[in-house]
């Protein structure tokens, strides 16, 4: 979203909630696709549940990614030690 001066600001909360409780947006009612939405890790569905990815955004596969390299690098640090 820009301003009228062209600065880039961020959308309000207001928008921001309609994006969440837009069915449209939810895949399969648990995947959040949204490409309007810039956030990477918008609440959950049910938001008192932490965060999902909002899989609309490209840096979403290195956020997935990422975890799973660190799961997998504490899964071979935890072997070599035991």
């Amino acid at each position: 979203f820009f301003n009228n001066m062209g600065a880039k600001v961020k959308p309000a909360k207001e928008i921001l909630d309609g994006w969440h409780d837009d069915p449209a947006n939810w895949i399969l009612g648990g995947i959040y696709f949204n490409k309007k939405d810039k956030r990477l890790f918008p609440p959950k569905r049910i938001k008192g549940l932490g965060w999902t990815i909002n899989f609309a955004n490209p840096y979403s596969i290195f956020a997935v990614l990422g975890l799973g390299i660190l799961i997998f690098a504490i899964g071979m640090l935890i072997k070599k030690i035991i």
